[in-house]
């Protein structure tokens, strides 16, 4: 082997390598989640397509699964600072997200779409005292509160579908596992006050156009 082919077998390992590199480094970049976001299997499961016709969160039997990559695509609805009495340090911060097109649907009609979803995520809570005051900010996620719109009646013999919407909790510890007991157990008493509004408290979600007083 005279000098000139070892040069080549050198330039053909190193390009090899500078391949498995770049193969790699995509690979760890495409593994990164939003901190707090349900860990996305494959895009088919955050994209029409994976569940029914009538929605990709659904399945054929009624049954909800929380939806991947909201954070990054979705509409950020609003922000609600709870506290367990008035007075009281701020103990959870709850964020509401939707589709694009459901904001941008709900702004013509004043209705939300049948599909639509609304994802509560719910945090707990740090609080000190800061340059601006004392200020409180999210921590680890505690639960997912996910409804979706259903203007047809599909589902009513699944105690998680009721006044045409479909219900769901999830916990962080398994984020796969629909634990609502029924709407109407776990679910109905907190939304009650807006009935009104299609069991939504819109008024607190500056995106989406409010009827005129």
């Amino acid at each position: 082997m005279n000098f000139r082919t070892v040069k080549r077998f050198a330039l053909i390992a190193s390009i090899g390598f500078v391949t498995v590199a770049v193969v790699a480094a995509a690979l760890d970049e495409h593994s990164v989640l939003v901190a707090g976001e349900a860990p996305a299997t494959s895009q088919a499961e955050s994209r029409p397509g994976s569940g029914t016709e009538f929605s990709p969160f659904v399945d054929r039997n009624g049954n909800i699964s929380l939806p991947r990559n909201y954070r990054r695509e979705w509409a950020h609805l609003g922000s609600w600072a709870v506290a367990t009495k008035p007075g009281e340090a701020v103990h959870e911060l709850h964020d509401v997200y939707t589709q694009l097109e459901t904001v941008a649907s709900f702004n013509e009609s004043g209705e939300f779409p049948d599909g639509a979803v609304l994802v509560k995520e719910v945090r707990a809570t740090q609080a000190n005292r800061l340059t601006t005051g004392h200020a409180a900010w999210s921590t680890e996620m505690k639960v997912w509160f996910v409804m979706v719109k259903d203007r047809e009646g599909r589902f009513e013999d699944n105690p998680h579908w009721g006044d045409g919407w479909g219900w769901a909790l999830f916990e962080a510890k398994d984020p796969t596992k629909n634990v609502s007991v029924g709407y109407d157990t776990s679910c109905l008493s907190c939304h009650a006050p807006a009935e009104a509004s299609d069991w939504v408290y819109t008024y607190a979600y500056p995106d989406l156009k409010q009827p005129a007083k």
